[in-house]
């Protein structure tokens, strides 16, 4: 006799239970984390020379780390990340702040979940920007961004000054993504590993969306499936395992190694 069918939850339950479990939880200081998320950028080719930024949430009320200016994430270290305050002085470390990271102070002030902004120009992601493209969730790994990659279709100019900060900020709302057009893509996340998550697979999906255009129109998941695929694909036991893997990964490459 075939064994009763059991609902999805069932096993969505006990995933769950089993990945909190086995799955490795591996210890890392802030500074250590962004400079592994740094390379994991650099390692799927998300480098635009200066041009691409990170930074994650200080314990200092109205303060942030970040990338010292003039390093790419190719060669970023622990040692290179400094502790800046609402004026771009720097609080923690030595050198200066990526002048361009201003406009992170009025997304960490919108929303208080958020603890780390990643921005780059990206190759595939800017390839949808300067199209002027919104992202099409039509497959299966491009649901975690399912109804949270908001897009912005006007350049508010070299985000230096407060003004794009404003309109950066109210563009992406409550969600976790947006595509900038003319310009490249950021990501929020609640963590530094969910925001390079994040990166990583939305770069990825643009690449799929601008290869698959070739064959014809896209079809979108239906959203009720890609919402659940959305909150599986983000669990936090999921994003970790996949971020620690990628870390294993830089450690596969002499020139990305961190010790």
């Amino acid at each position: 006799m075939n064994a009763p069918l059991r609902e999805k939850s069932y096993f969505d339950k006990r995933v769950t239970q089993e990945m909190s479990k086995h799955l490795q939880v591996v210890e890392r200081d802030t500074k250590e984390t962004m400079a592994y998320a740094c390379r994991i950028l650099a390692m799927t080719e998300q480098e635009a020379g200066l041009a691409g930024q990170i930074s994650v949430r200080s314990e200092r009320p109205g303060a942030y780390w970040t990338l010292r200016f003039g390093l790419g994430f190719d060669e970023a270290k622990p040692e290179d990340f400094i502790e800046v305050d609402r004026d771009l002085n720097t609080l923690t470390g030595a050198g200066m702040a990526n002048p361009a990271t201003r406009f992170h102070l009025w997304v960490y002030d919108a929303r208080p979940d958020v603890n780390c902004i990643i921005h780059t120009h990206s190759p595939w992601a800017s390839a949808l920007a300067a199209a002027r493209q919104p992202l099409v969730i039509s497959q299966m790994d491009m649901t975690p961004l399912h109804n949270d990659c908001a897009f912005l279709g006007e350049w508010p100019g070299v985000p230096i000054a407060d003004d794009e900060g404003v309109i950066i900020s109210e563009a992406l709302g409550e969600k976790k993504a947006i595509i900038l057009a003319h310009h490249g893509y950021l990501t929020a996340g609640t963590s530094c590993e969910e925001a390079t998550y994040l990166s990583v697979y939305l770069e990825r999906a643009a690449r799929m969306q601008i290869r698959a255009q070739a064959f014809g129109k896209l079809t979108p998941v239906d959203d009720t499936l890609a919402a659940e695929a959305h909150d599986y694909l983000l669990k936090t036991s999921i994003v970790k395992a996949t971020f620690n893997y990628w870390c294993r990964q830089t450690h596969g490459i002499a020139a990305l190694d961190l010790k």
